[in-house]
């Protein structure tokens, strides 16, 4: 099996699938409302729902960075408040998180082993570095998601 093949797998299983961590980003997700996600838990924390849109926001912007485009992080390294805490606007949250999936699965699929070698200029760090990079990243939230559901749940 080729690297980016098993990279696929990594990206399918955390978001999805059956991962070794035993937990993914959807089952993790769906099982909240919009109130859930929106709650802050504790002072000085993101919610739910700004760690999720800073997952997708990262891997739009990891995305962009191993297809050739130089990008800023923006100063708020994407952590925005949410400002519609409606249920339609968590469904478009979620929706926004399944596109993101949907791209990186594509982008795998064509992808030239070579190019792991290739180096983004800002920082230096290899494709493979970014790509692994955002699968930890991923997974460091996914953590902090799951911490914050079962805080959510003790606290209603």
């Amino acid at each position: 099996m080729q690297e980016s093949h098993r990279i696929q797998k990594l990206f399918t299983d955390g978001y999805n699938g059956d991962p070794w961590l035993d937990v993914t980003l959807m089952a993790s997700l769906n099982s909240l409302t919009s109130v859930q996600a929106a709650k802050r838990i504790l002072p000085n924390c993101n919610t739910i729902w700004e760690i999720t849109n800073h997952i997708i926001c990262w891997r739009e912007n990891v995305l962009k960075r191993v297809q050739g485009e130089v990008i800023q992080t923006p100063s708020h390294n994407y952590i925005i408040p949410i400002n519609d805490t409606s249920e339609t606007a968590w469904q478009q949250t979620l929706l926004n998180l399944k596109v993101s999936q949907e791209k990186w699965i594509e982008y795998l699929k064509n992808f030239e082993e070579v190019n792991f070698k290739k180096e983004y200029p800002i920082n230096k760090m290899t494709y493979y570095e970014h790509i692994h990079g955002i699968l930890h990243h991923d997974a460091y939230h996914l953590g902090q998601i799951v911490l914050l559901a079962k805080l959510s749940k003790t606290n209603s």
